[in-house]
């Protein structure tokens, strides 16, 4: 079994993946919901209510919405201007290990290291935006 992929399947794939850690923060804030008692009435009222690291999982999902829009037209731009190659496969597996480390840091309420993985998720967004145009 060959489990190689090319830049273009990774351009793709990175895209499902990065769709799938928008709500790995979520798995977070339910956990908080649940251990508050979950109101069925008002669940957005319960924000108040949550614990702080629950609150800041629930920015870090609201954030991973804002930046996946933005990668998923970079990675689409890039597959569609046929510049797939060793160097976009790059750009999106380190995106897709910063988001994954923004979320984390987020959670566990470490500024100093969150601010510079939404940094570079932002940059390789650029520079697949980048590739595209040459």
């Amino acid at each position: 079994m060959n489990l190689t992929f090319s830049p273009s399947h990774i351009l793709l794939y990175g895209i499902a993946i990065a769709a799938g850690l928008v709500y790995l923060p979520y798995i977070v804030v339910a956990f908080g919901r649940v251990s508050i008692g979950y109101d069925m009435n008002s669940p957005r009222a319960m924000f108040d209510r949550l614990p702080d690291y629950a609150k800041r999982a629930t920015w870090a999902h609201q954030n991973s919405f804002e930046v996946f829009a933005l990668f998923a037209a970079a990675a689409l731009t890039a597959y569609v201007s046929n510049v797939a190659s060793d160097q976009t496969s790059l750009y999106v597996l380190v995106f897709l290990a910063a988001r994954f480390l923004f979320s984390l840091f987020y959670i566990l309420d470490l500024p100093w290291l969150r601010s510079p993985m939404w940094g570079v998720s932002m940059a390789c967004i650029g520079s697949l935006f980048i590739a595209s145009l040459t």
